[in-house]
């Protein structure tokens, strides 16, 4: 079992005896979706869930209740969104810092050095390499268009 996993399982018994349970509910859905990738990664036969499947696991979920929290703003019902925020924070404990600014750049820069990246074509090869080493560092959606910039 890794690490961030372990620690979901420990803070989601710890929600349990504390009885938090905007915690322990949004913790359960956090085990959900990593039993899914189990399932996935044990049909591709590809060994055991890592940390970096488990921060690919919570960078989707993210993903999925901040467009929920808009379309509920944009609705006018601000107490799904307020539900869908809690649960961002909640998941938001076990992601990395991310990385922004010149840290950023800097970062984007060696992925298209080492890729040998030359143009558009190329990007694949960046977004592959960043992808690896710095999961759950970078919104990759965004970087996606600052490494489409930068290979212009």
């Amino acid at each position: 079992m890794s690490n961030l996993r372990a620690q979901i399982t420990n803070d989601m018994k710890q929600a349990m005896k504390d009885k938090d349970v905007d915690t322990l509910n949004t913790l359960r859905l956090v085990n959900a979706g990593l039993k899914d990738k189990d399932i996935a990664i044990r049909v591709a036969g590809t060994g055991e869930v890592s940390d970096a499947d488990v921060l690919t696991v919570l960078q989707k979920m993210l993903k999925q209740r901040e467009e929920s929290a808009k379309t509920y703003r944009d609705n006018d019902r601000p107490e799904l969104a307020d539900q869908e925020e809690t649960e961002i924070a909640i998941i938001n404990r076990y992601m990395p810092q991310q990385l922004e600014g010149d840290d950023l750049s800097k970062v984007i820069e060696e992925a298209i050095a080492e890729s040998g990246a030359e143009g558009p074509r190329d990007m694949g090869k960046v977004m592959a390499i960043l992808k690896s080493k710095y999961a759950g560092q970078i919104n990759m959606s965004t970087v996606s268009g600052v490494v489409k910039e930068k290979l212009s």
